[in-house]
């Protein structure tokens, strides 16, 4: 079995190395495209909503990404919310962080300034990875982080 394998192994390689450059970055998108199709974008929203506190808001998210990690699906996401209150923020990312669904970094923040309103965008680098079963819920988080939240 080894012996085919490394045979096998052995054409792929010469099947690559036969590509044109159009032809692999073409490999490369029908690969990303089938990522984008087989990824749960219903499920992403579910557990960001499920972690988002009430005093935070979504302004934008960004999918860098989609790619698979051994037999784990991944989304690489630039995500920004707008609150007036950073605890509340750095308690949203540490939740995520504690989830097991997400790996936030807090990558800058722009004070905004309205008529009457003023508040601060966060924009965080997510890697989302999602688990099987139901959306993460607060109070399983809670849990995770023994209550305290």
């Amino acid at each position: 079995m080894k012996t085919e394998v490394q045979a096998l192994k052995g054409k792929g390689e010469l099947v690559q190395q036969s590509l044109t450059p159009e032809q692999q970055a073409l490999l490369i998108a029908a690969h990303k495209l089938v990522a984008n199709k087989s990824f749960g974008w219903s499920r992403l929203f579910a557990d960001l909503e499920s972690l988002l506190p009430g005093s935070v808001s979504v302004s934008r998210i960004v999918v860098q990404d989609v790619y698979k990690d051994g037999e784990q699906t991944r989304a690489d996401l630039e995500f920004a919310v707008l609150s007036r209150d950073y605890q509340s923020v750095m308690t949203m990312i540490e939740n995520m962080n504690n989830s097991g669904n997400f790996r936030a970094e807090l990558r800058g923040q722009d004070l905004q300034k309205g008529e009457t309103i003023t508040y601060t965008e966060y924009t965080l680098r997510l890697i989302y990875t999602p688990r099987n079963g139901s959306p993460v819920a607060p109070s399983d988080v809670a849990q995770t982080q023994g209550g305290n939240q």
